[in-house]
């Protein structure tokens, strides 16, 4: 009986905006704007200056890249829909839109587990972090972050294509994912459902565990540091990292994982935009542009360029290792 109804789609009808809004035409653009421009920043700073040729910034030069890709992903169709009178995506162009997102979702989960045991390696055991994170492993463990996000990617994309639908395809989101696909969907979504919870705690919850453990590892070496102006920025630095990935995490797995009842198409949207919309314009300024060695690298930039006046006072400075890592954290 429920096949009888279903029918091939070949476009769906986003509802998660109304149309024709100026402003939140404008208030995309800015984000996506300023999101571009941030990471594009640090990107070009680090291809450019040597003294960020290291793992640390090697991996934030990837969470960058990722960033740009996470956003670039959503942000322009919204923008297109927000201006249209009717806002549809093709179904070929819905999986595309999913496989991509979730790619980048799971990849920036698994690469922020990474960065915090860069910084950990860094702080905590600093006499073996020229071995333990050389560029060889840096490489692996960059690629395969990519290539974990891709592969969970491509099981939900692949159990979502399997989903029918039954007369007018709407869904209620302001892009295409898998927690609005089930909900329109009229077929079995068991499959599906049971991927997205497991995926919660694999490619979700493990990461997050794993960051705030590095995290607190780090905080307690810092706290056997005799340096009292070093311990007061790493509990700064590490306090905004973390607020920004409990952020991220929380919202990301409050997507994957709300329960069928209870739904609110108004706070799918938001929870959706925190996640994927506005975490990539937060981490340059969390990770990057806070950092003393990137301000550094910025103001030699802009001298090089005739827009900033004389080096900044910390030019001369030579900490530790362990201390400039505090430093950079």
């Amino acid at each position: 009986m429920a096949g009888e109804n279903q029918t091939r789609v070949t476009e769906f009808m986003l509802l998660g905006f109304s149309h024709g809004q100026p402003f939140l035409f404008v208030l995309f653009l800015v984000v996506y704007l300023v999101t571009l421009l941030g990471n594009l920043a640090i990107l070009a700073l680090v291809s450019l200056d040597p003294h960020l040729h290291n793992p640390m910034y090697f991996f934030l030069s990837h969470l960058s890249f990722l960033d740009i890709c996470y956003s670039s992903v959503t942000v322009p169709k919204i923008l297109s829909n927000v201006l249209h009178s009717q806002a549809t995506i093709s179904y070929c162009g819905c999986l595309a839109q999913m496989f991509f997102l979730m790619a980048c979702a799971g990849a920036e989960c698994a690469l922020l587990a990474v960065m915090a045991y860069d910084r950990y390696a860094a702080i905590c055991q600093p006499l073996h972090y020229v071995h333990t994170m050389s560029r060889g492993v840096c490489t692996v463990a960059a690629a395969g972050c990519w290539l974990w996000g891709m592969l969970d990617s491509a099981v939900h994309t692949l159990l979502a294509s399997k989903l029918s639908f039954c007369g007018a395809a709407h869904l209620q989101h302001i892009f295409c994912d898998a927690p609005p696909l089930l909900r329109a969907a009229c077929s079995n979504t068991h499959p599906v459902e049971a991927a997205l919870h497991a995926a919660s705690v694999f490619v979700g919850l493990s990461p997050f565990l794993f960051v705030i453990i590095s995290y607190l590892r780090i905080l307690a070496a810092v706290l056997g540091m005799p340096v009292a102006s070093g311990l007061h920025k790493a509990f700064s630095t590490c306090s905004a990292h973390l607020l920004v990935v409990t952020l991220y995490f929380v919202t990301a797995n409050l997507n994957y994982n709300r329960p069928n009842t209870g739904y609110s198409p108004v706070a799918d949207t938001v929870v959706s935009a925190l996640y994927c919309i506005v975490t990539p314009m937060l981490n340059p300024l969390i990770y990057s542009l806070r950092n003393q060695e990137v301000q550094r690298a910025l103001q030699k930039a802009l001298r090089g360029w005739g827009v900033w006046g004389s080096p900044g006072s910390n030019a001369g400075v030579v900490l530790a290792p362990h201390q400039l890592a505090v430093e950079n954290l």
